[in-house]
């Protein structure tokens, strides 16, 4: 992916959407002493879990070792990664080249997408610090969210020289994720001692999905700031596609551990709604965060 990072990660200025100058660290941005990241007490040595798939499938005796793990790594840590997922290779370079272009668009032609309407359902976003008493910290990043279909009301609203190249990018990638969360469910059902459709009947036949990217701005200082604040996600299971450079964190037991970029490797966070199940699982909810860097960071 280097390749499709190069002109980010030489930027010397990035521009909101919702800006008329270029992003700098003033006061704004720069978070209460206790709510910053204090890199240097990061861990990075016992990260969460790391999972092959390949031997997960019929017939084969170390299916069920997989499972197992799953599960472990559901209860010790809500994350883990996994490889050998199924998920091409080029699928993932593609999606992430097509994000990377609409974040380095010129902000006037991202500024028709940034909105603070919360039903508006395809739309670029800031996130905020809530400060008690006092005025919101605004987090170093810019999201792009919105449904998984229909494309076309999606690609409807993007710039026109990346509509095209969006489209393709994210109707291959859905399909492929698609496939893959419907797997995982069942592996994680297996795990509970459940019927491998169990979590998949309990979300519905057509649970609402949602794709969001997450664009960091290189940060002068990352010890002043966040990309993303301390939180669990609302959904039931999180796909994430993290680009070479990595920010994400997990609280595990009161300390953070980073999460490393490891090459054609998915982050799978267990998220609220499979807790929403009403499915006595027995496990212990970790939140995740995002500390800035001073490269360019990308999610999908």
């Amino acid at each position: 992916m280097n390749s499709d990072l190069t002109f980010s990660n030489k930027m010397k200025s990035f521009q909101l959407a919702n800006e008329s100058s270029p992003l700098s660290l003033t006061p704004r941005f720069i978070f209460p002493q206790s709510k910053r990241p204090n890199l240097s007490e990061v861990q990075s040595l016992d990260s969460i879990p790391i999972i092959d798939l390949s031997y997960c499938h019929d017939n084969n005796p170390l299916s069920l070792e997989v499972v197992h793990k799953i599960s472990k790594a559901c209860e010790e840590f809500g994350f883990f990664q996994i490889v050998n997922h199924g998920v091409p290779e080029q699928v993932c370079q593609k999606m992430m080249k097509a994000i990377t272009k609409l974040f380095e668009l010129p902000s006037e032609e991202r500024e028709s997408l940034y909105s603070t309407d919360h039903t508006r359902s395809v739309r670029l976003v800031n996130y905020y610090l809530k400060v008690e008493g006092g005025e919101n910290i605004q987090c170093w990043s810019e999201c792009f969210s919105h449904p998984w279909y229909p494309i076309d009301d999606i690609v409807s609203l993007l710039p026109e020289k990346i509509g095209t190249q969006y489209r393709e990018a994210f109707t291959e990638y859905a399909e492929e994720i698609g496939s893959l969360v419907r797997r995982l469910l069942g592996l994680i059902s297996i795990g509970l001692g459940l019927e491998e459709d169990c979590l998949l009947k309990k979300l519905g036949e057509q649970p609402r999905q949602r794709a969001q990217a997450n664009f960091y701005p290189p940060c002068p200082d990352p010890e002043l700031t966040m990309g993303l604040t301390e939180h669990t996600d609302l959904n039931a299971l999180t796909v994430l596609l993290q680009s070479e450079v990595s920010g994400l964190q997990v609280n595990k037991d009161g300390k953070w551990i980073s999460v490393p970029f490891i090459p054609n490797a998915l982050v799978i966070n267990l998220a609220d709604q499979i807790q929403d199940c009403k499915i006595d699982v027995g496990w212990r909810w970790h939140f995740g965060g995002v500390s800035c860097r001073k490269k360019t960071t990308i999610e999908v």
